[in-house]
């Protein structure tokens, strides 16, 4: 065996699995590029880089489609094998969302009623979390909007989260035909009161970046509102608190002439990353300047409490999730696909109940009885 005739770049060898086809620039689709570091005066260091793996989806609030689960997998490979790399910063393109779970539309038109085929995309999806958790350079949830659903649970996989004021936080399953099972029902209860993680997990309930916060899910919540050139706080935030560093520790939302006068507010602000930004280059920096193989050893041992759960969960929910394919998913993924044509994007849950109560069969008859007809 001749090692020499081994792919190598400058006489190093080529651990890469995965090439460019996997990455894109016209969305739908994942974009990979590596940015250099940066230090506090925000001089380039030399030869030494990020890797930004971008959800590129933002007119469906980049909710991921099978070609893109396929993109974050290659995107966590690449940025694990290359020398150059410090660490991995996951994002999304535009200022709505990062990442609203699994593309709905994809999900009712093709996978609705295949559990076969749903089974063979949550193998995917099932590596997707895992390249997060396996990735051998620390990665960075940069929280540029809405993080609900699928999204929630593939940015609690990272390792840190810096996040916009601006986003929302939470799960959607049970409202939606599906269940928090792609890492939210194994990840929650490490890090929250095991009914908060409950309460999160079923309620569908939206939380904000302060919040999130406060109970220790995420690092920051970094103002990215501008108005007159000065930044602003989210004003749609009640503010009774501050702590010593101008974090505001409560995170409930504005009601009533409060929140009429925080949507005015919005309506004039413009958006300004640079802030958030300025954050994801400081910790990165800070990683620049550690040990790497140290670092890789730290972060590790911290996931494996996060992967311990997964891992004994994600074989069986997988098969969970292939079945309920065939069932409420189809109901719920179909309510939300139509809702343009129906006006409602959920079914009829209170008939849905009144029928498995008169042990009803799940035939063309009940989905027709539950789902909202069409508008005239």
């Amino acid at each position: 065996m001749d090692f020499n005739k081994w792919p190598r770049q400058n006489g190093i060898v080529d651990h890469d699995l995965y090439g460019d086809e996997f990455f894109g620039t016209e969305a739908p689709c994942v974009m990979y590029e590596k940015k250099p570091i940066v230090d506090p005066k925000g001089n380039v260091v030399e030869g030494l880089y990020s890797a930004w793996v971008t959800l590129n989806n933002p007119a469906q609030y980049n909710s991921y489609t099978t070609e893109m689960v396929k993109g974050v997998i290659a995107g966590m490979h690449k940025a694990s094998m290359d020398r150059t790399v410090v660490g991995v910063v996951f994002t999304a393109m535009g200022d709505k969302a990062f990442c609203t779970g699994g593309n709905t539309k994809e999900y009712a038109e093709y996978y609705s009623g295949r559990g076969t085929e749903y089974g063979l995309y949550m193998d995917l999806f099932n590596a997707m979390v895992d390249s997060i958790l396996m990735c051998k350079k620390p990665v960075i949830c940069r929280v540029n909007g809405m993080r609900v659903a699928g999204g929630q649970e593939i940015g609690l996989a990272c390792d840190l989260a810096i996040s916009s004021d601006m986003a929302i936080f939470g799960q959607a399953g049970p409202k939606h035909g599906s269940a928090p099972v792609g890492g939210a029902s194994d990840f929650l209860p490490e890090f929250l009161t095991i009914e908060q993680a409950m309460w999160s997990c079923v309620s569908c309930e939206m939380w904000s970046a302060y919040k999130m916060m406060r109970l220790g899910l995420i690092s920051k919540a970094i103002p990215v509102l501008k108005v007159d050139g000065k930044f602003v706080r989210n004003p749609m935030i009640v503010t009774d608190k501050y702590v010593d560093d101008g974090d505001i520790v409560y995170g409930e939302y504005a009601s009533g002439d409060a929140a009429a006068k925080a949507k005015e507010i919005m309506n004039a602000a413009t958006t300004d990353f640079s802030l958030l930004d300025k954050e994801v280059d400081r910790i990165l920096y800070v990683f620049t300047n550690l040990f790497p193989n140290c670092l890789m050893m730290s972060i590790d041992t911290v996931r494996m409490k996060k992967k311990f759960f997964w891992d004994q969960s994600k074989i069986p929910n997988r098969h969970w999730l292939l079945a309920n394919m065939q069932t409420e998913a189809y109901l719920g993924f179909n309510a939300f696909n139509n809702k343009k044509l129906t006006g409602k994007d959920t079914i009829d849950f209170i008939k849905y109940r009144q029928l498995l109560a008169e042990a009803k069969p799940f035939n063309q008859e009940l989905v027709d009885a539950v789902l909202a007809p069409r508008k005239e």
